[in-house]
């Protein structure tokens, strides 16, 4: 059994009773679990499992996959204000997009959770902005080694784009309203 704070970045049907969960961990790195019985009514997950929650997770790691088993969830931080309106979620789920581009399975990297530990504080006290956004995508393309925001005057979310061979398409859909939102007075 291994501990870790998590937060949970999706989460699928498996079964009739149970759910594949997508988390990103302080040290574990990304990793998938099944919540067994997660779906029945009076599951010990119930009220536990939503998007973008932060969590102290226990897992049984796979001997055989990289599908673990989710036996504790002891949730930490809900992070409330994000679902305050769909701008914010819209921008939560993006960064997840991102983070879920850039990684590898079971890869720890401490500083990504960090990161996006920091932004999803933000987004739940904060409305998002243009600079937000672009802050996140340079502090990631600075992890992933591939952007020194000090030598390059390049765009970050470009280099990321060039690394991984694509950026989500919520992308720009996102930044149109967000500089739409910045233009209304």
């Amino acid at each position: 059994m291994e501990s870790t704070v998590a937060i949970l970045l999706r989460k699928r049907k498996f079964s009739d009773t149970s759910l594949i969960v997508s988390w990103c961990t302080e040290s574990l790195g990304c990793i998938q679990t099944v919540a067994k019985g997660a779906r029945r009514a009076r599951s010990p997950f119930a009220g536990k499992l939503d998007l973008f929650f932060e969590a102290e997770i226990q897992i049984a790691r796979s001997r055989r996959s990289d599908l673990h088993t989710l036996t504790e969830v002891v949730l930490r931080n809900p992070f409330g204000g994000i679902r305050k309106n769909y701008l914010r979620t819209q921008t939560a789920a993006y960064f997840v997009e991102l983070i879920e581009i850039c990684t590898e399975r079971d890869h720890r990297e401490p500083e990504l959770f960090a990161l996006l530990s920091r932004a999803f504080g933000y987004l739940d006290a904060n409305d998002p902005n243009l600079r937000a956004v672009t802050h996140f995508e340079t502090e990631l393309a600075r992890i992933a080694g591939v952007h020194d925001a000090k030598k390059l005057q390049a765009d970050p979310a470009f280099a990321l784009g060039n690394l991984f061979g694509k950026l989500p398409l919520s992308r720009t859909p996102l930044l149109k309203t967000l500089v739409a939102a910045a233009n209304r007075p």
